[in-house]
């Protein structure tokens, strides 16, 4: 994808001008330290959706809600932090709802307290 964009990503003159095969007036710096031709960044930013979407798709259809929601608390630090809210963030592309996640916290409670 980035290939086809003719996106790489730089965080020094040096890395921008390996890579850059335009005029540094045609790219566009987006986050992260990509670059991308302006011409292309509708196309790479629809793509990066795209793909994101089918893994989200791939993620929900191989773990489930359920262990979805459980890992993300991890990841979160639920059995530190008690608060769901970091979780909802990182689970909203998901439509995963905030009820959704207390419920599946609430279920954790024991095990967190052991």
């Amino acid at each position: 994808m980035f290939e086809n964009a003719g996106a790489f990503f730089a965080f020094s003159d040096d890395q921008f001008n390996e890579s850059a095969k335009l005029p540094p007036a045609e790219y566009c710096a987006l986050p992260g330290g990509l670059i991308c031709p302006k011409v292309n960044v509708k196309t790479l930013h629809s793509e990066m959706n795209r793909i994101q979407s089918e893994g989200i798709a791939q993620d929900l259809a191989e773990n489930g809600k359920d262990a979805i929601i459980r890992r993300e608390l991890y990841n979160h630090e639920i059995g530190i932090t008690w608060d769901t809210r970091d979780t909802v963030l990182a689970l909203q592309d998901y439509s995963i709802s905030e009820e959704e996640i207390e419920a599946v916290f609430d279920g954790m409670k024991e095990e967190l307290c052991q």
